[in-house]
């Protein structure tokens, strides 16, 4: 009898079931490897790597679970991966599936009390983690497939290594296909590595190149799916035996499935494998072709390309093609994008061919194409939306990531603008620390946003079945779903009456997050930390029923206001009545795909957006994927955190010119003439400046020297010395140039801005600017001369003093300025102050170069002193009449 999800697998009070190795390793390359396996698994950590084909999936874990003295917990990227890897163990081991050998995926559990290997997930493994972090009852804990570099599975790597800290004896272990072994060992304190070779039977190789484009704005061509149904169909003709298709999506797979059909009739069996399958379509194309059945083509997503293998395959036709996360941070957008494989991905599923025997890979793309393919996928920490990730570090108790050791540290833009997400959605306070909605969303199975607007959701929405509506609407958008026309309220109206694909899916998942729902306990605000009632008062969102008009209470609005609780930064509003362009409150323009309904509501809750470009993104190079509408009452309750009143002044000439403007983020909601006041003359000028730069500025020598010898000083000593550059001067407006503006008139021309600039100096390290960088430097002559220094944005340069060559008669080392890193450059002149000679080493020029300019100016210059000896000659700047006289 399977035990609840709750539970964890109850001790056995028989002997421990062993796993017989022999028989599970029988004919698999990795069981040559079985000492040194079980050598680097009793040290407490090890890293296995090796290529597919070898069986590390099928022999590693269950010798870990026999080693271990409790439960193996083994993660697997991909729900069909984590059963089809538990299926053919329990097989392998003559055992059923929930005994010795069980499973977790989202919404699924097969494990009984005497489980001992466990396939699960990363997202369920990580979730147990932040629950306790001391994983009670388990022994091990293996991560296959790590060179895929997913989100979740690179914070596992850390959690797990800190966790090993808490629990000595827990065994941690990571395997690969390909990965940089050194890398993740030293994440897992110095593990042993233990490295398989490959063991590949004769693999031929072709190109099959398109004579079409593969890709467009719109992605996969569906020229280039013609030919590439066509090639596979050809090629599994020649071979005879069961092949494998990579295509990067769920949508290419249908569409080359459907081709592929029509090609090869009732003679070959053309089946799709994808993660939005239902388990028994996923399980009929994993489970290999039965005796007396025709000969398979199964079409697949990235799923079939390392973390499970598809039986009796030994012919490859591969697109080359990879759906990846890219996240827009500047137009407030993440998805899944199609771009060109990495070669390692090429060369995995180039291997799944020649796993079981000779194969042959046909590659549908040029080798021209494939030398300009990336060498390895970015790992998805670098290039994801981390608002999930900041919750789960914050849980962890590392916020940001601050201290744990991963192979990649997140984006520290992307990660502080995910906790800001997280703050304004009341899920950490201030220092980055979950508040109790933020500890309690976190484990549940469904996103951080889809969470949040899954409970508030069930509180808020009227009627008796909040938490039930609020279940169809995360179901919806939490699963590959593609609304036509963007249209979420009519996919759900689709979903309900079983037309749309899927739906029976949908229904599970609908009736499993209800459940959570119902069973979430309420939060009692007087029983939160003040940071954490403070972090709640952000998403000003209150806890009662939204119910204030009828459209209200309609089912489309009613999906809106779920969605807008799980973002509220999307709100939108159509920019003119008849446009179905929408200006979201994050600042990003977007428009509703042609024809579709939701054309007529003037505002939109936006759940997913993707860039475009053309007719479709209506001139603002975004499209509308899915969406629902909301009334503009709901949308400023809803977006309330994001009301902004201001003032605003800009400077017309010499005159201000005030509004007062009041908006949802991005959104203007109203902007109203109003006198100027005193007070408007700082915003106004300050803004002039960082509109135009700071040439808005009448040109001032003395403001420009200033910043250049602060500059130079910054260049050699670094901090508490302000920079100079313009970026950041106009970063800094606020404290150099706003005291020199406060109670006087608008006019530019009146600004001090040397006055302004010194407010910037360091104290009391400002005492020191003229010894390190003077204005001017004393010559022997008795006079001095100026100094030009480098421009402030210059990265190099010297300050460079200009002089007459007379006036330095007898100089023998050159000046150094700031602590005596820098030399001065002379530029000696002429009586007519013209060029003669430029140098930085002022004892090599009297004693060489200068006879030479002595012979050539004497004679052009006879009233100016030429002496032979430049070392005993006064230093003058008059004339040799002039110096008698004297």
């Amino acid at each position: 009898m399977p035990v609840p999800p709750s539970a964890a697998p109850a001790a056995s009070e028989a002997a421990p079931h062993r796993f017989d190795l022999g028989v599970i390793g029988a004919g698999l390359p990795v069981a040559a490897a079985q000492d040194a396996l079980e050598t680097a698994a009793r040290s407490g950590a090890l890293v296995v790597t090796a290529p597919p084909g070898t069986g590390k999936t099928t022999l590693v874990p269950p010798l870990v679970a026999n080693l271990a003295d409790g439960l193996t917990l083994v993660t697997q990227p991909r729900r069909v991966a984590v059963r089809a890897a538990a299926r053919r163990l329990a097989h392998l081991d003559g055992s059923s599936l929930g005994g010795p050998v069980g499973f977790t995926v989202r919404g699924q559990r097969e494990v009984g009390a005497g489980t001992r290997l466990e396939m699960l997930t990363p997202g369920v493994l990580l979730r147990r983690l932040l629950a306790d972090p001391e994983l009670p009852g388990v022994a091990a804990v293996v991560l296959d497939e790590v060179h895929e570099r997913s989100l979740e599975t690179d914070l596992l790597l850390g959690m797990l290594a800190e966790a090993r800290q808490l629990r000595e004896d827990l065994l941690v272990g990571a395997m690969s296909a390909t990965l940089d072994a050194a890398a993740v060992a030293t994440v897992l304190d110095g593990a042993a590595i233990v490295e398989v070779p490959s063991a590949l039977h004769p693999l031929s190789i072709d190109h099959s190149p398109s004579p079409v484009p593969r890709l467009d704005v719109r992605g996969v061509t569906r020229e280039y799916l013609d030919h590439l149904a066509r090639t596979a169909a050809r090629a599994q003709r020649e071979q005879g035996s069961d092949a494998l298709v990579f295509v990067p999506g769920a949508r290419e797979v249908d569409e080359v499935v459907a081709r592929v059909q029509g090609l090869v009739g009732g003679d070959v069996e053309v089946l799709p494998l994808h993660g939005r399958l239902p388990a028994v379509q996923q399980d009929r194309a994993t489970g290999g072709r039965r005796p007396g059945e025709v000969p398979r083509i199964v079409v697949s997503t990235a799923l079939a390309e390392s973390s499970l293998t598809v039986p009796g395959v030994h012919l490859v036709v591969d697109a080359g093609l990879s759906r990846e996360v890219r996240r827009d941070r500047g137009r407030d957008m993440s998805g899944l994008v199609t771009v060109s494989a990495s070669r390692a991905a090429i060369e995995q599923r180039a291997g799944r061919a020649a796993r079981q025997g000779p194969g042959r890979a046909v590659r549908v793309f040029s080798e021209t194409e494939l030398a300009g393919m990336p060498a390895q996928s970015p790992p998805e920490i670098s290039s994801a939306d981390l608002t999930d990730a900041a919750l789960w570090l914050a849980c962890w108790g590392t916020p940001r990531g601050d201290g744990l050791p991963l192979l990649t540290s997140p984006p520290p833009a992307e990660i502080c603008a995910a906790e800001q997400t997280l703050q304004a959605l009341g899920l950490v306070d201030e220092e980055g620390r979950p508040t109790a909605s933020g500890t309690r969303v976190a484990r549940l199975p469904v996103g951080v946003r889809e969470a949040r607007a899954l409970l508030d959701g069930a509180r808020q929405l009227p009627g008796r079945d909040g938490a039930r509506t609020a279940a169809e609407v995360v179901a919806a958008v939490s699963d590959d779903h593609r609304p036509a026309g963007a249209d979420l309220p009519r996919l759900l109206a689709d979903l309900r009456a079983g037309r749309a694909p899927g739906a029976e899916r949908w229904r599970r998942e609908r009736d499993r997050l209800t459940r959570i729902a119902r069973d979430a306990p309420i939060d009692r605000s007087g029983t939160r930390s003040g940071a954490a009632r403070s972090a709640a008062a952000r998403s000003s969102i209150d806890r009662s029923p939204i119910d204030r008009s009828p459209e209200s209470s309609d089912p489309a609005h009613q999906a809106g206001t779920v969605l807008a609780l799980a973002r509220p930064e999307r709100i939108a509003r159509r920019t003119a009545t008849g446009s179905r362009s929408y200006l979201l409150a994050s600042g990003t323009r977007a428009a509703l795909p042609e024809g579709s309904a939701l054309a007529t509501s003037p505002w939109l809750v936006v759940w997913e957006v993707q860039r475009a470009e053309g007719r479709a993104a209506d001139g603002t190079g975004a499209v509308i994927r899915a969406a629902a509408p909301l009334t503009e009452t709901d949308a400023l309750h809803l977006g309330a955190g994001l009301l902004v009143q201001e003032r605003t002044a800009v400077l017309d000439g010499t005159a201000v010119r005030a509004r007062e403007r009041r908006a949802l983020g991005a959104i203007e909601l109203s902007s109203t003439p109003v006198a100027a006041t005193p007070a408007d003359t700082v915003p106004a000028v300050l803004s002039a400046v960082r509109t135009r730069g700071l040439s808005a500025l009448p040109a001032d020598p003395a403001a420009l020297a200033l910043r250049s010898r602060l500059a130079l000083i910054r260049r050699e000593l670094g901090d508490p010395w302000p920079a100079m550059d313009e970026e950041s001067l106009l970063a800094e407006l606020e404290t150099w140039l706003a005291p020199q503006v406060l109670g006087r008139s608008p006019r530019l021309s009146a600004i001090d801005q040397v006055g302004g600039l010194r407010h910037l100096l360091p104290w009391p390290e400002a005492s020191e600017l003229a010894s390190l960088a003077p204005e001017r430097l004393a010559v022997p002559s008795g006079g001095t001369a100026r100094i030009d220094y480098p421009a402030p944005d210059a990265e190099d340069g010297r300050p460079v003093v200009s002089v007459k060559l007379q006036e330095v008669f007898g100089l023998a080392e050159t000046p150094r300025l700031v602590r005596d890193r820098v030399p001065v450059l002379f530029h000696l002149l002429s009586p007519a102050r013209r060029p003669l000679a430029v140098t930085d080493d002022l004892r090599s020029f009297w004693n060489g170069p200068y006879q030479d300019v002595r012979k050539e100016m004497r004679g052009r210059y006879p009233r100016h002193p030429w002496p032979e000896d430049p070392w005993s000659a006064p230093a003058t700047a008059r004339t040799t009449r002039g110096a008698r006289r004297s």
